[in-house]
């Protein structure tokens, strides 16, 4: 199997590649490509821009990254309840190529923040929205309280009820 997974955020320090990576960890036989978000960086869209430029090879990489994927693991930040900018340009970029971006691929939706919240309300809004661009969402899990339940030297979960959800949901790839 050919895994594919990404943190949806462009921060270099960010808590939510660690869970992807983790996750990817537990999948037993599997390829892992973890891409960075950062690495498909273009200019904000517009249907102006759009006109202008047309569609981005990075958009087109992009896409491309997503379609030779036997399964997906993304995990998503939380700005202000929402995608972070970088995730949200790409994705709008991606679509406008194919708005079934995620071409039927099976996926795990995770999020993460520092607080209590962990970042559910982006997670609820990717999870809501996944099926109109052709998202098989197998599951979807928020992980609060990031440095509680994550260990950084080790990278990887301590809380065992955790792990149990992200050993359930991966399997499910």
């Amino acid at each position: 199997m050919k895994l594919l997974a990404f943190a949806a955020s462009s921060s270099s320090k960010s808590i939510n590649k660690q869970l992807a990576s983790y996750a990817t960890s537990l999948v037993s036989d599997a390829s892992v490509e973890i891409l960075d978000i950062n690495d498909y960086e273009m200019p904000l869209f517009s249907e102006d821009k759009e006109a202008e430029i047309g569609q981005p090879e990075l958009a087109k990489a992009f896409y491309a990254k997503l379609g030779q994927a036997d399964g997906i693991i993304i995990s998503f930040a939380e700005h202000n309840g929402s995608y972070t900018t970088a995730y949200k340009n790409l994705f709008d970029w991606t679509s406008r190529i194919d708005m079934k971006l995620f071409q039927s691929k099976p996926v795990v939706f995770l999020a993460s923040s520092p607080g209590p919240g962990g970042a559910s309300s982006v997670l609820a809004a990717a999870t809501a929205s996944a099926p109109y661009f052709a998202a098989d969402v197998k599951a979807s899990i928020s992980v609060p309280n990031f440095y509680e339940n994550f260990d950084i030297e080790k990278q990887a979960v301590t809380n065992p009820e955790i792990v149990a959800q992200l050993k359930a949901a991966v399997a499910q790839l």
